[in-house]
């Protein structure tokens, strides 16, 4: 995997002055912006590659709460998932992102390079495979969004676009996808240039090969068929290979990565590892609980916390349970024998949650976990077992990338996977709740995931003010600047969805 490099700051900076937008009519595209007239297009490139660090608000206050990894028992800003409560400053965080620094800037490249007699056809095909991702995130948070013309505002003047209904979005992802791969050439110019891979051909196929085997299993439920047809050729174009071809940022002490902000700043103080996952991984003898977790022992308060007594043995770790507020959570703590809630487990923020962490989009460990799956189905040739282990062990090493401190030694790493086989009688639930802990920290991709499968079996979050009237959150609620300036296709888009609030599924959620 090539780095990123302090080229990045350049390149934020360069399309800072260019220009930035406010509202979504300028943010899908301003229309006097120079960049994509004046502006290498792998500078616009990399600048939707620094786009693509998935933002706090949605990610840890939403999806990784929903599918109860980390909590807060706090109210105010944080609210979300914790309470299962529509927090608009939250839920459209995705949204805002994406379509700002990722939407505009891949649709930018690929109208200069598709109206231009340049030969630069690699960086096309890699503007796509981006932008495909990028959508696959959003139409998976949201349901229906603008999809068809969004990122118009350049080349059609379309400011307001209309959304999409997400069974005609996934069947175009995967022409997007296909088609990008295949014409990816060697007889191109090299694109050296670009931040993600450094121009290796190979690895971008493997990329583009295995989000087409996660869009096939994403739609499992709901086509079958083409969920079967969808994975096999990823499979057979050649999926990732190793944690060398990771879909991964690279954050540096200029470029940070955004969960920072939250695990070290103002709420560092929180945010807890849930009951759920802690005991999940020390009930299964899991080394990454030693690896990702902290606990201050005896902490009364956020000072307290410090690195003294500052504990990473497993044995003293203990989740915080959902389910309780700021007003409740001390007599849970109390009858823990715990100082105060300060005293429960966190994520090592030092490490996992520090600046220069790195960010996992798509990864050699989720995609053999996948084929796991996809081999029980019949789907691929290979051992479902061997796809099972390769997934343990890839996630395992691949936490190394979070610093030495952190890295899995390889001897608990063989004791681990040879205590816990794939058992054949119960593998779905097995692979999806080795997913659940191979995809930690990728927000979007635990909560789709989690949608999908119904895996790990979570127990509702039993907190007595929500906004839901299922068990579980199953969709993100559109931003208010959105609701503002796009309101008749936003309503359009309603009206065939269904209602704009937690409750509402997405077209390939159907169990």
């Amino acid at each position: 995997m090539k780095y990123i490099g302090n080229r990045i700051i350049i390149f934020v900076i360069l399309i800072g002055l260019l220009g930035c937008e406010e509202n979504f009519d300028e943010l899908n595209t301003n229309t006097v912006d120079p960049t994509s007239e004046s502006v290498d297009p792998v500078y616009l490139l990399n600048n939707a590659i620094v786009g693509l660090s998935f933002p706090s608000g949605t990610n840890i206050y939403y999806d990784e709460a929903i599918v109860q990894q980390i909590v807060t028992p706090n109210s105010g800003f944080v609210s979300g998932a914790n309470y299962n409560q529509d927090n608009r400053n939250n839920t459209g965080n995705q949204w805002d992102d994406y379509y700002q620094n990722v939407i505009k800037h891949t649709s930018d490249v690929i109208y200069q390079l598709s109206t231009s007699e340049s030969d630069r056809s690699n960086l096309l095909q890699m503007a796509r495979i981006l932008e495909a991702y990028a959508f696959m995130v959003l139409t998976d948070e949201y349901g229906e969004v603008p999809y068809f013309e969004a990122g118009k505002g350049l080349s059609d003047q379309v400011v307001l676009p209309k959304y999409d209904p997400q069974e005609q979005i996934y069947p175009d992802l995967i022409t997007e996808l296909t088609e990008a791969r295949d014409a990816l050439s060697g007889a191109a110019p090299a694109e050296n240039g670009e931040a993600l891979y450094a121009g290796d051909l190979d690895q971008w196929r493997k990329l583009a090969n295995s989000l087409l085997v996660r869009i096939g299993m994403r739609l499992s439920n709901v086509d079958a068929t083409l969920a079967q047809q969808t994975v096999q050729s990823g499979f057979d174009g050649g999926v990732m290979e190793s944690n060398d071809d990771n879909f991964v940022i690279r954050h540096d002490n200029n470029f940070n990565n955004p969960y920072s902000f939250t695990f070290n700043g103002t709420e560092a103080n929180n945010f807890y590892l849930t009951d759920v996952f802690v005991d999940y991984l020390s009930s299964n003898d899991d080394p990454r609980l030693g690896s990702l977790a902290i606990r201050y022992v005896g902490a009364a308060s956020g000072p307290d916390q410090v690195a003294e007594i500052g504990s990473k043995d497993p044995a003293d770790q203990v989740g915080m349970p959902m389910g309780y507020d700021n007003s409740t959570i001390g007599a849970v703590a109390s009858n823990l024998g715990l100082a105060s809630f300060y005293d429960f487990s966190q994520l090592d923020r030092f490490t996992y949650g520090w600046q220069t962490a790195p960010m996992f989009l798509c990864t050699y460990a989720q995609t053999q976990l996948l084929l796991a799956e996809a081999a029980v189905n019949g789907w691929v040739t290979g051992d479902a077992a061997e796809y099972y282990e390769n997934g343990i062990r890839g996630h395992m090493e691949q936490v190394a990338a979070y610093g030495e401190s952190v890295a899995i030694a390889e001897a608990d790493i063989d004791a681990y996977v040879a205590a816990h086989p794939l058992n054949l009688a119960n593998a779905v639930e097995e692979i999806n709740t080795q997913y659940w802990v191979a995809s930690f920290l990728n927000g979007p991709e635990l909560f789709a995931n989690f949608r999908r499968s119904g895996y790990p079996d979570l127990t509702p979050n039993p907190y007595p003010a929500q906004d839901i009237t299922g068990d579980f959150i199953n969709r993100l609620t559109y931003p208010p600047a959105e609701i503002a300036v796009n309101q008749e296709n936003l309503q359009e888009a309603v009206s065939r969805m269904g209602p704009d609030n937690l409750d509402t599924k997405v077209w390939w959620d159907v169990d």
